[in-house]
């Protein structure tokens, strides 16, 4: 595609078009001064972007040989922490401090509740997310497994909205309980509460109430048929639900050339404007989908006030590692595609900031910053921050920055990382997936991983766990920020989720990632039962998890696999991988439910890939399995992904078609080139599969 020349650096002409024609008009910037000042940011930081790379490769290479220097010899954790500490991998805890930052939204610092992430390349999926603001419990229970039971029938199930309105009943009195009696015996509108103080005031249907600064609203209406059997006439109860929402341009995305980056900025664009629509048929009928408006009640004074209607809306940019063709440096080599995003992202927020601040209601934005390694990343982060305020003519920390904390030198250094970012940081998060990848490659020549289910119960990810939470606490998040942890990956397994993940909140933290609205909405239920506050005050006297357990890597030492147990590990592994790869490559589908190997559908985007990928080259490394072992269970996996994908008339068979399956090239690359992949990411060799998928899809049309 063509190019054009702005102050030395050549944009492609899709991108200058969105970025002169959309996000500009409306802004105040001048387009020449954003172009000069577009090309002396990628001038200033394009070169320390490469150097920080340089440096983590530089590091893993001291780490790779200082462990095969000592194969075969026991682990010494502290003969570790000495060697980290030299290299300069360990730095020195800072001097206790609190984060300083300001004008930051209610639902990130002084609320707990649910958190949405969705690729912003899906509109449709997008208007879901920051929709799922508000949800209803009625709906959210009759239709999946959190209750037992299912529905007879294809119409209403009296008996299946019994055993409904009984659960939710149920949570009404623990949420909002009566000055006596219960929710199922009230037998009319006339509501006197325990606490008079949680009743807010009234819509037109409805009551608002509020607990653990949650709002609940119960509707009455006795012309619907839910109401018109119901003793006092409720036909529903709606829970505040996902109070933010990360719209994601990194993990859950394929976005590899400006076509896609353009797609997914003018995505977020409609969203910062509040008019983004998606049509499309559902029941055989089509639909138009747009952003709710605001929610109107009366205090019980008569004086009107609002809610929101949305999710508070974080965009999550790229990481340092990743380059795009949609902008070539001087030297014609390509960008950081981390900066661009900056620059863009923050460019069209400027659309809510200075407009309606339909999303931002405290002037920031919220964007979150993922794979970077220790504090030196992130201090480069917030002077990119610094210099791209200084472009748009944006205050001081206008954007807010939320760190993930899914490297093992971030985990490490995480209140030095804090520190990098104090007035600026709104986010911690834990994740299980890239954490335990970023774990296997660092100690990849350690020796063999134990088996990937049983690293969940290991000693390093309980006190990475822990100590996200206890040293967040420590840095004065508490009021101020997210504590976040991770997700919960089967959307169809609703009654789990209700018994495992009312743990997030018990931990301290303040947010949890959720795969749906309905899940949203479920989740919404443990911030009512958990006051998150005050345990973070209980937590708050915990001393932090020990830095040599987060630093133990989960080795199998002096154990031996059966036969069994790698053929089972090399199969579940092969069968993620080649199930979500064929999505990326042939379909550019970065996100979607993916049946595992059990045919459970699981939320899945590219962090699965690093966990299992790294997990096979390491065995591969080790000599617990072969080669031709792994390639046998890629075979045998591939059948069974044709199989569970047969219904989808794009799916593209692999089995049978290795020479011609990109997607089966791309699985197979990435265990085999695993142990040459920086840190063990996924996304260089994608790019570069997904790029020639593109190129002969265009020429097969052409």
């Amino acid at each position: 595609m063509r190019t054009i020349d702005l102050n030395g650096v050549r944009v492609d002409e899709r991108l200058a078009d969105f970025i002169e024609q959309r996000a500009l008009p409306g802004t105040g910037i001048d387009p020449a001064r954003f172009w000069a000042g577009f090309a002396s940011i990628f001038a200033r930081f394009a070169p320390e972007n490469a150097a920080l790379l340089v440096k983590r490769d530089a590091i893993q290479e001291k780490i790779d040989a200082w462990y095969q220097a000592r194969a075969g010899q026991p682990f010494d954790v502290a003969a570790q922490r000495k060697f980290l500490t030299e290299i300069g991998y360990l730095v020195p805890e800072p001097a206790p401090f609190a984060i300083g930052s300001e004008n930051v939204d209610d639902e990130v610092a002084r609320l707990a509740g649910p958190q949405l992430v969705v690729p912003i390349l899906n509109a449709r999926f997008l208007l879901n997310a920051a929709n799922a603001r508000w949800g209803s419990l009625y709906d959210a229970l009759y239709g999946t497994d959190a209750i037992p039971g299912t529905a007879a029938g294809k119409g209403y199930d009296p008996q299946r909205g019994a055993q409904v309105i009984a659960w939710a009943k149920a949570f009404l009195d623990d949420a909002v309980p009566l000055a006596s009696g219960s929710w199922a015996d009230l037998g009319g509108e006339d509501i006197a509460l325990a606490d008079p103080s949680q009743y807010l005031g009234r819509s037109e249907k409805g009551r608002l109430f509020r607990h653990n600064g949650l709002h609940v609203e119960v509707v009455f209406d006795r012309d619907h048929p839910i109401g018109a059997s119901d003793p006092a006439g409720i036909s529903d109860v709606v829970l505040e639900s996902a109070l933010t929402t990360i719209c994601d341009l990194e993990d859950s995305v394929a976005a590899v050339d400006a076509a896609d980056k353009v797609a997914a900025y003018a995505n977020w664009l409609g969203l910062m404007q509040g008019d983004l629509t998606d049509t499309f048929e559902k029941g055989g009928a089509m639909m138009t989908r747009a952003l709710n408006p605001d929610r109107t009640y009366t205090a019980p004074d008569g004086t009107a006030f609002t809610l929101p209607g949305r999710s508070l809306l974080f965009v999550r940019n790229v990481g340092h590692l990743m380059t795009t063709p949609a902008v070539l440096l001087p030297d014609g080599s390509e960008a950081p595609e981390g900066i661009l995003d900056g620059i863009v992202t923050s460019l069209i927020a400027i659309h809510d900031i200075q407009g309606h601040r339909a999303n931002s209601r405290a002037g920031s934005i919220y964007i979150v910053k993922p794979k970077m390694h220790g504090p030196e990343e992130v201090g480069f982060t917030n002077r990119l921050f610094d210099a791209i305020e200084d472009l748009l003519g944006l205050d001081c920390h206008t954007l807010k920055v939320g760190v993930m904390d899914e490297e093992r030198r971030t985990s490490a250094n995480l209140a030095a990382c804090i520190a990098a970012v104090k007035d600026r940081i709104v986010f911690i998060n834990t994740g299980f997936l890239d954490r335990t990848g970023d774990e296997m490659h660092t100690a990849m020549y350690a020796g063999p991983m134990i088996r990937k289910g049983e690293i969940k119960s290991s000693e390093w990810i309980t006190a990475y766990e822990n100590r996200n939470v206890q040293i967040g606490l420590g840095c004065g998040f508490s009021g101020r920020a997210q504590i976040g942890k991770g997700m919960w990956a089967a959307p169809d397994r609703m009654a789990d989720m209700l018994v495992q993940k009312v743990g997030h909140p018990l931990s301290g933290a303040n947010t949890a990632w959720v795969p749906s609205p309905t899940a949203a909405t479920l989740h919404a239920t443990h911030y009512h039962r958990i006051d998150v506050f005050a345990r973070q005050r209980e937590r708050m006297a915990e001393p932090v998890a020990t830095l040599d357990s987060l630093l133990t890597p989960p080795i199998a030492t002096g154990r031996n696999f059966s036969e069994e147990e790698i053929a089972q590990e090399l199969d579940n592994n092969a069968q993620g991988i080649l199930g979500y790869v064929v999505r990326w490559i042939d379909q550019g589908v970065g996100c979607s439910k993916v049946p595992d190997i059990h045919d459970v559908g699981l939320m899945e985007d590219r962090a699965t890939l690093r966990i299992s990928s790294q997990h096979i080259a390491n065995w591969l490394l080790h000599g617990v399995c072969t080669a031709e072992q792994v390639d046998a269970a890629f075979a045998r996996m591939a059948k069974k992904v044709d199989a569970q994908n047969a219904g989808d008339p794009l799916y593209r068979p692999m089995s049978g078609h290795e020479d011609e399956s990109l997607a089966w090239q791309a699985a197979r690359a990435l265990v085999f080139e695993g142990l040459s992949q920086p840190n063990g990411y996924t996304e260089p060799l994608l790019h570069a599969f997904r790029a020639k998928q593109k190129a002969q899809a265009a020429m097969e049309m052409a």
